[in-house]
């Protein structure tokens, strides 16, 4: 991919109003991470959806509030969504077009993410510790953005755990192969599948997309935030899973190696990033 591309996912008509490029639902958040669904959700407009909403735990929402005042938030009592919000948060995505779940909402919140996922028909990208209680059956219309031992854990969970001595010799070629052979199943069911790594392997049913933008910078806190809210974004505009997804790890990336070279370094972070998609976004507006 590049910006040319990038910049057909993100053309609006000039007659276009307001919700024709995409709302977005952000859910996370607890206790411990209050800032991952308010990056992801920031990331998602960067991407070029009209509207992002943050559902989260109560506390976590007033704070994104205080903060972030270009964010929408959805109140929930308690310090982590439980099993008793599911229903809620189902019935939530009704409005949206695109969700994103998984950002800072902590293993606590498990059986909220399971009892969600089996219910819920809207697309969805899934994240972080959404992703590792469940197995590769329990998705369908669904974003995956495993980083390395996220996809051993899903693999274990799928019984599938006799893959991992061959995925940890292969290259990225190999991987992606490897990966697109043995999970039919999902990826028949209007799935996809990024894996984050120093080459992101982007997997559908029938094709294959390979980014190398990016760093070992990009190993911070908050930058797998910023990928998945990006796709989150794109998604809820476009409805292409797998454009989004590739989309979406090479925009993340071009920016991380626009930030070692200014930073001559690896001291940049991931709210760097999502103020220098501000720059990327007028490079497009140029083309």
């Amino acid at each position: 991919m590049n910006l040319n591309q990038v910049k057909k996912l993100m053309e609006r008509k000039k007659t276009s109003h307001k919700g024709e490029n995409g709302y977005a639902l952000v859910i996370g958040g607890s206790e411990e991470y209050a800032g991952a669904p308010a990056i992801a959700g920031l990331a998602a407009l960067r991407a070029g959806c009209d509207l992002v909403t943050v559902a989260a735990p109560d506390k976590v929402a007033w704070n994104i509030n205080r903060t972030y005042p270009d964010l929408i938030t959805k109140k929930f009592p308690g310090k982590y969504f439980t099993l008793k919000n599911a229903k809620d948060l189902i019935r939530l995505t009704d409005k949206f077009d695109a969700v994103l779940i998984g950002n800072g909402i902590s293993r606590k919140s498990d059986k909220c993410v399971q009892q969600f996922m089996k219910k819920c028909p809207r697309p969805k990208v899934v994240d972080a510790d959404a992703l590792k209680s469940l197995s590769f059956k329990d998705f369908q219309n669904s974003l995956l953005t495993p980083h390395q031992r996220e996809l051993e854990l899903m693999l274990v969970n799928s019984k599938k755990e006799f893959l991992l001595p061959k995925l940890k010799k292969a290259n990225a070629k190999e991987m992606a192969e490897i990966l697109q052979g043995n999970l039919k199943y999902f990826l028949q069911n209007n799935n996809v599948l990024l894996v984050k790594g120093a080459t992101d392997i982007i997997i559908s049913k029938n094709k294959i997309s390979y980014n190398r933008t990016g760093n070992p910078g990009m190993t911070k806190a908050g930058t797998g935030d910023i990928l998945s809210g990006l796709a989150v974004g794109f998604l809820a505009k476009t409805k292409d899973y797998f454009k989004s997804a590739v989309a979406a790890a090479y925009i993340n990336g071009l920016v991380g190696d626009l930030l070692l070279k200014k930073k001559k370094g690896y001291s940049f972070i991931a709210s760097d990033i999502l103020e220098d998609l501000v720059k990327v976004n007028k490079s497009l507006s140029k083309k």
